[in-house]
C-alpha cells in the first residue's frame, strides 16, 4: 500500500495544500504590513528576497503544479473512469511538475545567482 502511486499522489497533494495554505498566510502577513507603514513592509519584503527565500519559491512552484496537476489527474480518472491509466497520469503530472518547476525556477536561480553582482 504504501509503495503505490496512489499513495505517494494521495500523500504529495495533502503536503502540497498544507504547503500552499501556509504561503497563503504568509502572503496575507506580509500584505498586511503595507497598512502599518512603509518601514514594516519594506523590512518583511527583504526578508522575502533572502537566498533562503528563493529557494522556497522554487519549492512553492513545485507544490503549485503537482498540487494542480495531481488534482487535474483525480479529474480526468473520475469524469472519464479511466482508473487503468492511474500510474501512468501520476507520472504525467509528475514529469509535468519538473518540466515547469524547472522552467520556472530557472530564471529564480539566476537572479539569485547575479543578485550578488549588482
Amino acid at each position: 500500500m504504501y509503495k503505490t502511486t496512489g499513495f505517494f499522489s494521495f500523500l504529495l497533494r495533502r503536503v502540497t495544500g498544507v504547503t500552499l495554505v501556509l504561503y497563503l498566510l504568509l502572503h496575507i502577513w506580509v500584505l498586511s504590513s503595507a497598512i502599518t507603514g512603509e518601514a514594516t513592509f519594506n523590512e518583511r519584503m527583504g526578508f522575502l528576497s533572502t537566498p533562503a527565500f528563493k529557494i522556497g519559491e522554487i519549492a512553492l512552484l513545485a507544490a503549485v503544479f503537482f498540487h494542480g496537476f495531481d488534482g487535474l489527474r483525480l479529474l480526468i480518472i473520475n469524469w472519464f473512469k479511466v482508473t487503468d491509466k492511474r500510474k501512468s497520469l501520476f507520472w504525467t503530472a509528475f514529469v509535468l511538475t519538473a518540466i515547469m518547476v524547472i522552467a520556472g525556477g530557472i530564471p529564480i536561480l539566476l537572479e539569485l545567482l547575479t543578485q550578488g553582482t549588482h
